[in-house]
């Protein structure tokens, strides 16, 4: 359930297949409870993604993004530790570029204050 202290920030990885990082700006401080992503495109092989807060990960955070019905497939993350946000910092999006073909995803974080 959610409540309204809970906002949520929606960013993409451009190519998930493509070892990268991206980050995302924070529009005010709270605590990461969950991560969902939404791949695009199928994909072979597995692409690992990991989130980090300042250069260290967040607990719980990782998602694997499989071949198996990845068009289109929704993943979660609930972290349990190091997900405290600030305002004005930044999340890091990594992928470990594990998989093939080009595939966009697209990430929401759900930020409790």
């Amino acid at each position: 359930m959610r409540t309204l202290n809970d906002y949520f920030i929606t960013a993409e990885i451009e190519d998930v297949s493509t070892a990268s990082s991206t980050f995302v700006a924070i529009p005010d401080g709270g605590k990461i409870v969950k991560i969902l992503t939404a791949n695009q495109a199928t994909i072979t092989g597995t692409a690992a993604l990991s989130f980090e807060i300042g250069g260290t990960a967040v607990t719980g955070g990782g998602i694997s993004i499989v071949a198996s019905g990845s068009a289109g497939a929704i993943d979660t993350a609930s972290p349990t530790g190091n997900n405290t946000v600030v305002e004005g910092g930044s999340i890091e999006m990594i992928t470990d570029g594990g998989s093939s073909n080009t595939s966009k995803a697209v990430v929401t974080f759900v930020i409790r204050r």
